[in-house]
């Protein structure tokens, strides 16, 4: 594995561009989606090779359920797939899989349960913790970590954001520090509204299907190439090294 100094800890990635690389195509939205699975897979290993240790994927937003049944129900059934494709692979390769969100009752029974699966399988794993943001909304993160405090009758003066942070799922899971949207569309969508606080966005035109290694490391390389303040006015030290590959 080659791990390149001043990579980010953390990257996160909008899946965008699916129905529009299908519709260039004259094929119908579902056929982006279908494709979309080669790039989830580079992605991941890319990521992984690169030594990045936390990978988020966006994959099914809260809003999402508002799409057409049939749209919903090939995308469940493609999920489901995916996973006991690649699950052995996965698992091989050190990777432990999470899955942020999971609270609608309109999930399938028994795609559920392979989700279910393919955590316990991989629970152990650390070379590098993959999220899956499925039925994932940021806002409703942030509602139930409120609602969680209260529960625990958390007195007001103690809330602080660390105390905040610790209620929400997946408390362990770093602020993020890159976020990758694909197509050129630049907007947050509801994701991992509390991690992205302070992430770098970098917006690639390419669209999700077409994403590939050489996509990744050219966000990587950008990422590299900045200077992160948080508010500081103060330069911090340059980034040095060559460009990637």
């Amino acid at each position: 594995m080659e791990i390149i100094s001043g990579l980010p800890r953390h990257v996160a990635c909008v899946m965008d561009g699916n129905g529009r690389w299908a519709a260039q195509r004259s094929l119908p939205r579902t056929a982006g989606h279908e494709a979309a699975e080669a790039a989830v897979i580079d992605a991941i290993e890319a990521a992984r090779s690169a030594g990045i240790k936390w990978l988020s994927l966006y994959a099914f937003s809260t809003e999402n359920w508002r799409r057409p049944a049939g749209e919903v129900d090939i995308l469940m059934r493609l999920v489901r797939r995916t996973i006991r494709k690649h699950a052995p692979a996965l698992h091989a390769r050190g990777v432990r899989c999470r899955f942020l969100g999971m609270a609608d009752p309109r999930i399938p029974p028994l795609l559920a349960q392979d989700i279910t699966d393919l955590m316990t399988l991989t629970s152990d794993n650390r070379q590098m913790t993959l999220t899956i943001a499925f039925d994932h909304g940021g806002r409703r993160d942030i509602v139930e970590a409120a609602r969680s405090l209260i529960r625990a009758a958390v007195p007001a003066e103690q809330v602080t954001e660390a105390t905040f942070a610790r209620h929400l799922p997946y408390s362990d899971t770093p602020d993020v520090d890159l976020v990758i949207r694909t197509s050129g569309e630049q907007r947050i969508s509801n994701f991992m509204l509390w991690q992205v606080a302070y992430a770098e966005w970098v917006f690639p035109q390419v669209l999700w299907p077409d994403f590939r290694a050489t996509h990744l490391w050219e966000c990587l390389d950008a990422y590299r190439r900045r200077q992160r303040r948080f508010g500081d006015v103060r330069q911090p030290a340059a980034t040095t090294g060559e460009k990637l590959r």
